[in-house]
């Protein structure tokens, strides 16, 4: 079928190839420009690289309400030695961030307004709240204590009673639930500013060193963290505020300014990618034309070159900006090594020239395409098939790696077949030097290759297969998906310092109650509260923000109703007790009386101001009116189903969120929630984690499948003998590298398996190219450049400081290293056999 192709094309003339490939090139150029006029362009969000989990719809909706809350917010810290210092900064740079709402919204420290929203709210429902002590106390009778404890406010001078007070609630309960409600903090609010302290590191065991002060500022980022435009103006807003602050200050203040946030992370990640995009491009573009200039001496091949290069650039580009509409600063990334390989077409059409040049000196361009045509085609129905195989994972970057390396090798090939017979007519200069090289190399293969046979050869082979098993048994595997996104010291000890600071900060992970009615799910959230406290006092966990804490369920408010009739069932004599005037008992009794059905309903909770903060917590059912969560309700109480375990039916229609922090053992935490009906722990890193080792699994597979049908697709033109030649060369490539990863205790991940599956579709073009030709020299010479400009492109990779490229680009250094020294060993050994 090939040589039929290979027939019909050479019906055509130089001229109509021209012009089909200047269609083809205007066609692609048009695509590209619709693309951008849609709004096509450039990403640097790592998380678009990340697969999709399928999650049940409420985990989903938990984790899409998580993403939303904190993925753009930003914690900044102003420290100094001083307080005044610090919290004169913090100041500052809150107004200054206040006044730049096209960047930054919910700019705040303390939130004062909050804790008095909290003591409006609930006030009217006192009679219905009571804290856990409390609780205990008149659940066993000992009023008594409670009372003790009014007395010690009475006639403290720093209290917190007085008469209005008393007149509306006597025992003074009400204000140590409020305390109960401020949460456990090593902050404190120093004129409005959340400020909290920083020991130095020598200083830590030395309990009289004051440290320096830390005054905290929030703020919420408008638009993404990992849009490029949102990202430079947020980043550019931000750096103006704090040099408005240290203006303010004056040059004498010592202060700084310590950063956390997603912000921090992805400017830092959109930099390095940038830089990484300009410095190896353009270093393995310079290494491509010095490779050509070296090996042809001649402007042409290397204008040829840089055209089939600028070509495949607007196929892949083209292609990728019109599916995906976002290209990836990564995929930009991996797509550097396409310079390398698109090349390759090139030099295997000039070294076929120059290699024809000694038998005819009128070979014409036109038949030096068509005598690699077939060579060409197979290699690349192979390279686009490892291509493709890579598209199938679940990663929307490696996604977009895979379309737009196969649409730029398309590209590459299709100037060959159509612009070379035209514009690659020149007169070549002798190669002889360059060939005689190849020749010279091909034969010392050769005479490495003859001896290897009988006794010698087994022992080669078994000592090869020996260090081969060694190296694939000390090879082990990291699919954490943490480890493939490291951010500079610079970011992540800023971020560590604020975390101390702030006793913990936000984790990824989270647990998930979900319950089929509202009520119900109150009451499982506060049958996890024991759990969490005991998990912080064991110091499993550090903090936890729970619903249970500030909306109690209706059977926990009527209990609290019920015991605090002991009280005013008893009110006289408690008032006498406490020296308080008995005429403010019809009063107390009445107001007590008159809130008997006087609840906090979930309705009325995130309908405050006091919940306002704490809704995205809640998810309520997808029914938007009323009527509809009723009849929800109503459905769902119902069933009559007795387990109500967490397998996320359609029966669980309301679910809670409850964030952690300062998660010290995952383990034992899971261990710990894990009897509780109802409640799960979500950890979407976790999930895609393992989503990367079971895709790692079938991408391995998929390379064995490949090497099966490549195989058997070789055997249909070159036989089965020299099919099974040509895929053991990429596959015993494919080994060696293995173990020599093992060797080196690198970690086997995902991308390594990907670059593995390139390995095998890049190397087995060499072994291709050598069992086409009949006269080996010129493919030997064609073979080295394309590996020399690989190992450029690749090689550059692996120097990269993003650990996904660095993976991906070290296995390739290695596969196609190796299968450069393995290919030569088809064009020897088949013709020792001869």
């Amino acid at each position: 079928m090939i040589l039929r192709l290979s027939d019909r094309l050479g019906r055509l003339s130089a001229n109509t190839r021209l012009v089909i490939w200047l269609v083809l090139l205007a066609a692609m150029a048009l695509l590209a420009a619709q693309a951008l006029s849609r709004g096509a362009g450039v990403q640097s969000d790592i998380l678009a690289m990340l697969p999709k989990i399928q999650e049940d719809p409420l985990t989903q909706r938990a984790i899409d309400r998580v993403e939303q809350q904190l993925a753009n917010r930003i914690y900044l810290g102003v420290v100094s030695p001083d307080q005044a210092t610090a919290v004169k900064g913090a100041k500052q740079l809150l107004s200054a961030l206040q006044g730049a709402p096209e960047a930054f919204t919910q700019v705040q420290s303390a939130d004062m307004q909050g804790a008095q929203a909290l003591n409006r709210f609930y006030f009217p429902y006192r009679f219905h709240l009571l804290t856990a002590q409390q609780k205990d106390l008149l659940a066993s009778g000992q009023l008594a204590k409670l009372e003790a404890n009014t007395l010690a406010q009475l006639y403290n001078a720093f209290g917190y009673a007085n008469s209005q007070l008393l007149s509306q609630d006597p025992l003074l309960l009400y204000p140590e639930l409020l305390k109960q409600l401020s949460p456990q903090s090593r902050l404190k609010v120093v004129d409005g500013i959340l400020v909290g302290q920083e020991l130095a590191q020598e200083a830590r065991s030395n309990k009289d060193t004051q440290g320096s002060s830390v005054a905290i500022v929030m703020a919420q980022g408008v638009g993404s963290a990992f849009n490029p435009n949102a990202q430079e103006r947020q980043l550019s807003k931000l750096e103006e505020a704090i040099n408005q602050m240290r203006q303010h200050l004056g040059t004498e203040q010592e202060v700084t300014v310590i950063k956390g946030g997603a912000l921090f992370h992805a400017a830092a990640a959109t930099t390095q990618a940038k830089r990484e995009v300009s410095s190896l491009g353009l270093a393995s573009l310079i290494g491509v034309i010095l490779l050509v200039w070296l090996a042809f001496r001649s402007i042409m091949p290397l204008t040829i070159a840089a055209l089939t290069i600028a070509t495949s650039l607007l196929f892949a580009l083209g292609a990728t900006l019109w599916i995906f509409t976002q290209v990836h600063l990564l995929t930009l990334v991996f797509g550097t090594s396409l310079i390398g390989i698109a090349i390759d077409y090139s030099f295997h059409f000039y070294c076929e020239r120059l290699q024809s040049q000694k038998a005819d000196s009128g070979i014409t361009a036109t038949n030096a395409v068509a005598r690699v045509f077939p060579a060409a085609s197979l290699a690349l129905l192979t390279t686009v098939i490892a291509y493709l195989a890579i598209g199938l994972t679940p990663f929307p970057g490696m996604q977009q790696v895979a379309v737009f390396c196969a649409a730029g090798l398309l590209g590459a090939y299709l100037t060959l077949i159509f612009a070379y017979p035209k514009l690659a007519n020149s007169t070549m200069r002798p190669g002889d030097r360059a060939l005689g090289l190849a020749a010279r190399y091909l034969n010392d293969m050769q005479t490495i290759a003859r001896p290897i046979n009988g006794a010698k050869g087994i022992a080669i082979a078994l000592g090869l297969l020996l260090l081969t098993i060694f190296g694939l048994n000390r090879l082990g595997v990291n699919d954490d998906i943490r480890a493939l996104q490291q951010s500079p010291l610079s970011v992540t000890q800023g971020e560590q310092r604020l975390r101390q600071v702030m006793s913990g900060g936000t984790d990824n992970q989270f647990i998930l109650v979900r319950a089929e009615t509202a009520e119900k799910l109150l009451t499982r959230l506060e049958a996890l509260s024991p759990t969490l406290g005991s998990l912080q006092h064991q110091g499993v966990l550090g903090n936890s923000v729970n619903l249970a804490h500030y909306l109690p369920s209706q059977a926990s408010q009527q209990e609290a109703y019920r015991l605090q009739g002991q009280i005013y069932h008893k009110l006289p004599e408690v008032l006498a007790h406490l020296g308080l005037d008995g005429d403010l008992a019809p009063s107390l009794m009445a107001s007590f009386e008159a809130s008997a059905n006087e609840t906090i309903t979930p309705d009325k909770f995130f309908a405050s101001r006091a919940g306002e903060l704490f809704a995205p917590l809640w998810l309520a059912p997808d029914g938007t009116d009323a009527q509809a969560q009723m009849q929800a309700q109503t459905q769902a109480q119902a069933k009559t189903q007795p387990n109500d375990n967490t397998s996320g039916s359609d029966g669980a229609t309301y679910g809670a969120i409850v964030l952690l922090g300062g998660i010290t053992d995952l383990h034992a935490l899971t261990q710990a929630i894990s009897p509780l009906s109802g409640v799960t722990l979500v950890d979407k890193v976790q999930d895609i984690s393992d989503v990367m080792a079971k895709y790692r699994s079938l991408t391995l597979s998929l390379l064995g499948l490949a090497l099966v049908v490549a195989g058997l697709i070789f055997s249909l033109r070159f036989g089965l003998k020299m099919a099974l030649w040509i895929t053991a060369v990429p596959a015993l490539a494919a080994l060696l590298t293995l173990a020599g990863l093992g060797l080196a205790g690198s970690p086997l991940t995902l991308f390594h398996a990907l670059a593995l599956i390139l390995v095998f579709g890049i190397g087995v073009d060499y072994s291709l190219f050598f069992a086409e030709s009949h006269r080996g020299e010129g493919v030997m010479m064609a073979v080295f450049m394309s590996a020399c400009s690989t190992l450029m492109a690749f090689g550059l990779l692996a120097f990269s400081q993003t650990p996904a490229i660095h993976y991906f680009g070290l296995t390739l250094l290695l596969g196609i290293g190796l299968t450069f020294v393995l290919s030569p060993f088809i064009h020897t050994l088949t013709r020792i056999d001869k």
